[in-house]
């Protein structure tokens, strides 16, 4: 009896050990869907940044209807290619034509979109990963459907793309553009109303 009684504990042990280990594997596993939860979240945040700068860009072209060609003219912009903010600034008593009040808001969304309007100790702080803005629309500034094309370099590669040129030349996404995000909000505007 005193035998049998001996060999009851080391099998205790041997099932402590085996659960441990179910136990480690188990945390390691939530571990992982943390990190795919986070990074989940941050395409979503990216995401979110980039279709609130296409829908305000919009409607600073829809409000500015007798600049619209200089919008459309802008093509293709982003990281900082536009430069310094442009005189006048047309906030409080600086009134602007509306020539001036594109390319007002020309630099505002870029600076939005680059994060430049948010900084902590002078470094920017928001915004998109090499992110680039894509306006198409008629030709002549006329009526007609505008397009807001917004991309950015996403965290994973991905094998689908939607078929748009904007940003692809850029080499900033990858040698497929496998890592390019893209959001485009198309919109009618008439410039006389």
């Amino acid at each position: 009896m005193s035998n049998l009684h001996h060999k009851n504990p080391g099998f205790s042990l041997l099932e402590l050990l085996i659960a441990l280990v179910i136990f480690s594997i188990g945390m390691l596993a939530i571990a992982g869907l943390q990190t795919v939860s986070k990074q989940a979240n941050y395409e979503a945040l990216q995401r979110t940044t980039a279709a609130h700068v296409a829908n305000g860009l919009l409607e600073d072209m829809r409000t500015n209807g007798n600049g619209i060609d200089i919008y459309a003219a802008a093509a293709e912009f982003g990281g900082g290619s536009i430069g310094a903010e442009p005189a006048p600034s047309c906030r409080g008593t600086d009134e602007c034509n509306a020539v001036q009040k594109a390319a007002h808001d020309l630099w505002f969304w870029e600076q939005l979109l680059d994060g430049d309007l948010e900084t902590n100790a002078g470094v920017a702080a928001g915004g998109l990963v090499l992110p680039a803005i894509c306006i198409t629309g008629p030709a002549v500034g006329g009526a007609g459907v505008y397009q807001v094309t917004i991309v950015w370099r996403g965290t994973a590669s991905i094998t689908a793309n939607v078929a748009n040129p904007c940003g692809t030349a850029s080499g900033n996404y990858g040698a497929q553009n496998e890592f390019r995000r893209i959001v485009q909000i198309p919109t009618y505007i008439d410039p006389n109303f």
